[in-house]
């Protein structure tokens, strides 16, 4: 049975599968209303099978967040079906594998349209409605790639980058408002999810995610802490962190070593199911694909960055009595050396 009582009214763009279906049942989880924007309807109706599973209201709404109107609509019906939005999970995307020079300028042009103005659509619906409110959180999914780009996927790269850019000065403006509407950003990496069984592929082999592989419910974790106690950034994945901080220390030794092993890294020999590219069409219009994808039994379902960054304050609140601590004991010695006492008794000989 599902409850209007709980933490609010959450939207999630691409909520059907990956990323975004794992933020749906993390949010339905923690208490939230969720409402899915997404084009296939089979992966529609499971995403709200798995909201009012865990006791949340939901609706479903068909849309291609490509169109600007589209989105806007959306989050009219939202308000007037399940109440006030509270959080706005921008998810949706779609990609390729391929080299830049064998793209056609239309898939250059989609990804684009989807991946990056999806989420400036998305996000300037949501600030449409929180302002006035002076209330709301919008996190936008992001990935290292935003930081630092890969061979094969130079579309993706670019619009995870456009992201970023649109995020941060979208931020800064709220601050000029002085608003209390929070704007954050999810760095991801490569994950286990059903992106690698419907991109738009010219490889010889089967696509893959970057190693080490991790589940998507990390991510899931992720947006729904960032729901509730929001903060401008945060890493999912040790990879997010080496390769983010990688590319702040030594850009140019990224360029050699992803040269030489970014194509082979991103496919595979294995024989994996390939249901067509989810470029212009759905490839889950008439079967739910679930928020996995083919690599299970490789993908980690712990990460250490996750869990700290969960708990920084309490780490860093640690930290900081571990320093006192420390501090005090060496002003301790420091006054008995001064005074010519001795740092121990010794039996004297």
């Amino acid at each position: 049975m599902s409850t209007t009582t709980g933490r609010g009214v959450a939207v999630v763009t691409g909520g059907t599968a990956g990323v975004g279906r794992a933020a749906v049942r993390a949010l339905a989880a923690s208490g939230h209303d969720v409402a899915v924007l997404a084009r296939g309807r089979a992966g529609l109706d499971g995403a709200v099978a798995d909201v009012e599973g865990a006791g949340r209201r939901a609706l479903a709404l068909p849309t291609d967040v490509s169109d600007h109107s589209a989105v806007r609509a959306a989050a009219g019906r939202v308000e007037e079906a399940l109440g006030e939005i509270a959080v706005w999970v921008n998810a949706a995307f779609v990609g390729t594998l391929t080299f830049a020079t064998d793209s056609d300028p239309s898939e250059f042009r989609r990804v684009t349209e989807v991946s990056y103005y999806g989420q400036v659509h998305g996000t300037l619906a949501a600030l449409e409605r929180m302002r006035p409110r002076d209330s709301g959180v919008i996190v936008n999914v992001a990935s290292a790639m935003a930081y630092r780009a890969i061979p094969l996927q130079a579309a993706y790269c670019g619009a995870k980058h456009a992201v970023k850019g649109f995020t941060e000065s979208v931020r800064t403006e709220l601050v000029h408002e002085r608003s209390a509407v929070k704007l954050c950003m999810v760095q991801l990496p490569g994950l286990n999810t059903p992106q690698f069984d419907w991109n738009a592929s010219r490889m010889p082999r089967h696509p893959m995610p970057v190693p080490p592989i991790y589940q998507p419910e990390l991510a899931g974790r992720a947006i729904a802490f960032l729901a509730e106690r929001p903060r401008n950034n945060m890493w999912v994945g040790i990879s997010t962190a080496y390769t983010i901080l990688g590319e702040r220390l030594a850009p140019k030794l990224l360029d050699l070593f992803l040269g030489r092993t970014g194509v082979d890294s991103q496919q595979t020999d294995r024989q994996l199911p390939r249901w067509g590219s989810n470029l212009f069409e759905p490839r889950d219009e008439e079967a739910d694909r679930g928020a996995h994808g083919s690599f299970d039994e490789q993908a980690h379902s712990g990460d250490p960055v996750l869990w700290m960054s969960m708990r920084r304050r309490a780490l860093l609140a640690a930290l900081a009595a571990v320093c006192s601590a420390v501090a005090a004991g060496m002003a301790r010695c420091r006054g008995r050396s001064g005074r010519g006492e001795p740092l121990s008794p010794r039996r004297a000989r």
